[in-house]
């Protein structure tokens, strides 16, 4: 029997997320696995790969074939390295932590302590805009007679 590393597709419609499998070659790209050594996401920024090293080792020596998203997934985690005697690769890009939102709104909250004023603009009145009108009329009537 010919057992292959490959990817398993999850998710979406344009949201894909893989789970790295050890499966006979035989089976389709989405069935029946004899063993998931890992995931890949790689819709984050940057991809999210998981690969349980000791599982992936046991299977590379005794004998499964990595397909090639798979080989270019071991390569970057290092474990095909390791499997062949290789130096190992640079570490991967991890995403920075997410700020504490909890923390990060009560600072906002204690930075504004001090009272705000009302609304700039109030809301104008109907008589405050009779008395406006007046008003323009009387000095358009001053403009025009000097």
């Amino acid at each position: 029997m010919a057992v292959k590393i490959k990817l398993k597709r999850l998710g979406k419609i344009r949201s894909p997320h893989y789970r790295i499998v050890v499966a006979d070659s035989r089976t389709r790209r989405d069935g029946r696995a004899i063993e998931e050594i890992g995931l890949y996401h790689p819709v984050q920024n940057p991809s999210r790969i998981e690969v349980n090293s000791e599982r992936a080792q046991y299977w590379l020596s005794v004998g499964a074939q990595p397909t090639e998203p798979v080989l270019a997934i071991l390569k970057l985690t290092g474990d095909w390295q390791a499997h062949k005697g290789l130096p190992a690769p640079a570490p991967l890009l991890q995403p920075e932590p997410k700020a504490d939102k909890r923390a990060l709104f009560e600072a906002l909250a204690t930075d504004g302590d001090e009272a705000k004023g009302e609304a700039i603009t109030q809301k104008a009145k109907k008589s405050d805009k009779k008395a406006d009108e007046a008003a323009d009329a009387a000095a358009s009537t001053e403009s025009t007679e000097a």
